[in-house]
């Protein structure tokens, strides 16, 4: 058996392979619901063989989407929405997981595909906050700074939400402090100018992402893991890199977080990124070997062979895909048969695997 199809397994949870479904956002949640084209979306991952799939950027508050149309669980009725979700996606030998987020001053936009642009209050939007009153850029509203009781309402809106997603069948959930949302700005000196306990030093910084982890990893199952994505670096002068990456990482292993999903960027805009194939594996590389814990590797993951290589030579010990699962959402029953594995089919389709 190939290494990218061997089991792995975290805590009380075995994974059958190493492909992960990415969190995707789709813009199509009613008031944070999910809809039918999430049961679809979703499921059909999971009837193609991923052994983890990861509900899209789940806001813990109606202020905490990016968008009015993005997914949500602050709420009984949201839980009892997901369960049918998780539920189809565990009949399929998956794993559910959630990830939930706050888009801190990148919130209230519009749907990408009409320009993504900020909304207005008149137009459904609202007010964001963030740790300090600097835009995310020229055309975006100036965000309120957060005061101690805004820090007291998050952590109590990420703890209602973790409990939610129990109820809502999920079995991992993970911490969004990447790509410029809430978290992350609170990490990076380029978004976080306070003069108190949660800006200015990096332990300073660490603050408040580390209380709302602790937190979480109190509610959550002693069996079940939590991951946390991070941006591992800014790509920008003077913000957050990968130095800093490995510290925080290491300190979120102390508080028994499990994973560390590995991207980068997003925090401030027009910085140029070496995109290029793979070009995140390296961090979740030097994340997993210098704070010795299990990493995800995500990004421009797009063929078998080299999904292979980066778990075969301990890169990483996942990989997250994202958009080659658009294109693909039956790419981990394809990329078996090119690395040689004989895994199951769906006994439905069955007739059409090669034989």
């Amino acid at each position: 058996m190939s290494h990218l199809f061997s089991p792995f397994r975290l805590r009380e949870l075995t994974f059958k392979n190493r492909v992960f479904v990415s969190p995707m956002c789709q813009y199509s949640s009613d008031d944070g619901l999910p809809t039918d084209w999430h049961l679809v979306h979703l499921g059909s991952r999971a009837v193609g063989g991923a052994a983890l799939v990861m509900v899209e950027a789940t806001a813990v508050s109606p202020e905490g989407r990016i968008s009015p149309w993005d997914s949500g669980i602050w709420s009984a009725g949201h839980a009892s929405a997901f369960s049918r979700i998780t539920r189809f996606v565990r009949e399929q030998g998956s794993v559910p997981a959630i990830q939930l987020a706050h888009a801190g001053r990148k919130a209230s936009t519009h749907r990408p595909w009409l320009g993504g642009k900020p909304i207005t209050p008149d137009q459904g939007g609202w007010q964001p906050i963030a740790p300090s009153a600097l835009a995310f850029d020229v055309g975006h509203p100036v965000p309120r700074e957060m005061t101690a009781r805004d820090f007291d309402l998050l952590l109590q809106q990420f703890t209602d939400s973790t409990k939610w997603s129990l109820d809502g069948g999920f079995q991992v959930v993970e911490l969004h402090m990447a790509h410029g949302y809430l978290l992350h700005e609170f990490l990076s000196p380029l978004s976080n100018r306070r003069q108190d306990e949660y800006g200015g030093s990096l332990e300073n910084r660490m603050r408040l992402p580390l209380r709302v982890a602790k937190a979480v990893r109190e509610i959550w199952p002693a069996p079940w893991p939590v991951f946390v994505r991070i941006s591992a670096t800014d790509w920008a002068e003077g913000g957050w890199d990968l130095d800093q990456s490995v510290t925080f990482s290491s300190e979120l292993k102390r508080l028994d977080v499990d994973l560390i999903d590995c991207s980068s960027g997003a925090l401030v805009p027009h910085v140029r990124i070496p995109v290029g194939p793979g070009f995140q594996a390296p961090f979740a590389e030097t994340i997993r070997h210098a704070a010795k814990i299990a990493t995800g590797a995500v990004g421009m993951i797009t063929e078998p062979r080299q999904a292979e290589e980066i778990i075969a030579s301990g890169k990483a010990d996942v990989v997250l895909l994202a958009r080659e699962l658009l294109r693909d959402p039956y790419w981990p029953l394809h990329a078996a048969a090119e690395l040689g594995d004989d895994i199951a089919w769906p006994e439905q389709y069955g007739r059409a695997k090669a034989r």
